[in-house]
């Protein structure tokens, strides 16, 4: 006998909806308790899957574990217009495994749930259960921040993961394209990109790394290195864009003198380099004299 379909509130929170549909349940203990077998064919797939391929080599083993254990784990379904037709919210893999083992019929769990849920539900199942790619998870994790609001300490709850693995993953997402592109061809682990995060030349490094087969240790050591002379050009860049009142108390030093002047002031503090250039060694050592007067003076 068929369940009575339950209808769900709607905006509860991630955490209430995975625990609604039971996303994160497992058989281990026994199969879940569909409220219904269907059709293979009475179903249909959900048009709006972010996921838009599926792994054939996967989907056979899919399929041969089907055919050994069956199917433990309900697909979850909605209505649709048609009463002889569900749409799939979750299981599209093992719907399509069915199909491939000519199994004709599967359990499912039928909820009534609006688009904005279907979707969320979709999301949460591929970061779940499929094998993606670190940078496709974090697309997953920002299309819940940004489209349903859900806060990075939400999804961590919700999916039983910590608070910086949500916030490690999301950060690769300020790569370069280039190289998020290198992380999804699997040319580039998780690892050697977080590594490269906070270079600004992170493309070049990354294909410094892959050409070079090095490991994610020797990629920070890389990173650090080139920062060196990075910083060295922007304290350099910084020292040339001299104010007036400097480049007036370099003149006066320098007719003063008699010799070339040069003072570099590091920017947003107090240190510098003031660079005296003489031309022979008797102005070295009338340098050295008016210096040695100088800190006379300033002792007595």
């Amino acid at each position: 006998m068929e369940k009575k379909m339950e209808r769900r509130g709607l905006g509860r929170g991630l955490s209430a909806l995975m625990a609604d549909v039971r996303l994160d349940q497992t058989a281990a203990d026994g199969a879940i308790a569909p409220d219904r077998l269907l059709a293979t064919d009475r179903l249909i797939a959900n048009p709006n899957q972010p996921r838009r391929t599926f792994e054939p080599s996967a989907l056979k083993d899919l399929a041969d574990s089907l055919r050994k254990k069956g199917i433990l784990q309900p697909l979850i379904v909605r209505p649709t217009g048609n009463p002889e037709q569900f749409e799939i919210v979750a299981g599209e893999r093992r719907w399509r495994a069915a199909q491939m083992a000519q199994i004709h019929q599967v359990p499912v769990i039928v909820r009534e749930l609006d688009d904005t849920e279907v979707l969320e539900i979709a999301i949460i199942e591929n970061v779940q259960r499929a094998e993606l790619s670190a940078i496709e998870e974090a697309q997953a994790y920002r299309q819940l921040m940004d489209r349903f609001g859900h806060t990075q300490e939400k999804i961590a709850e919700a999916l039983s993961k910590s608070r910086s693995h949500i916030a490690n993953i999301l950060r690769l997402l300020a790569l370069p394209q280039d190289v998020q592109s290198m992380v999804e061809a699997g040319t580039l682990t998780a690892g050697h990109a977080r590594a490269l995060i906070t270079t600004p030349n992170a493309t070049e490094l990354a294909r410094q790394v892959v050409g070079r087969g090095l490991t994610v240790r020797q990629t920070e050591a890389l990173v650090r290195k080139s920062a060196v002379p990075q910083a060295a050009r922007a304290r350099l860049a910084g020292m040339r864009e001299k104010d007036a009142d400097t480049r007036v108390l370099e003149g006066d030093l320098s007719a003063n003198l008699k010799m070339g002047v040069t003072i570099n002031h590091e920017p947003g503090g107090e240190r510098g380099r003031l660079t005296i250039t003489y031309n022979t060694l008797d102005d070295l050592d009338m340098l050295c004299r008016v210096l040695s007067q100088a800190s006379r003076d300033a002792l007595g």
